[in-house]
């Protein structure tokens, strides 16, 4: 039975997508990228083209289940503009009723690296080497988005 599953690294300046396409032990990279907010605009803006472009992300590629990557503390004034982000995020998955499934990120190296302290090169390289690219997936937030796909696919 063949599986969309679209990964997402949440973010305000940067959310990062990824889908790939499973059926059986195969597995394909179909698209990957960022959704992209201009620094100085009003965050209700920000938040409004985040809603539109995944809406399209998800039209498009139309995915049987979504990832994405649990929310993780480490600066107040940041975690709290992701926060904003990923709500927005969660409401259009719900307007599209998909089943999400979360990873944090130990959990994502984990399944990528055997590692749960891995840095990100390290998982980029996983990254690459499961969906057979000639070089590291750019940018981070697409290659973040990619790993948490993938987890959901090693996790199945």
């Amino acid at each position: 039975m063949t599986k969309k599953i679209l990964g997402l690294d949440p973010g305000l300046a940067s959310l990062g997508f990824g889908v790939i396409c499973t059926e059986s032990d195969n597995l394909e990279l179909l698209d990957f990228g960022i959704i992209q907010t201009p620094a100085k605009t009003d965050i209700g803006k920000r938040l409004q083209i985040i809603y539109e472009d995944l809406h399209q992300v998800l039209n498009t590629h139309q995915p049987d289940v979504v990832a994405i990557e649990k929310l993780f503390f480490y600066r107040m004034g940041n975690t709290i503009l992701v926060a904003q982000a990923r709500g927005v995020v969660l409401l259009v998955l719900a307007q599209h009723q998909l089943p999400i499934i979360e990873y944090t990120p130990a959990q994502i190296k984990l399944a990528l690296t055997g590692y749960g302290a891995a840095d990100k090169v390290a998982v980029q390289e996983a990254v690459a080497r499961e969906l057979c690219l000639d070089c590291l997936p750019r940018p981070d937030d697409a290659a973040d988005a990619l790993a948490v796909a993938l987890t959901a696919w090693f996790q199945r």
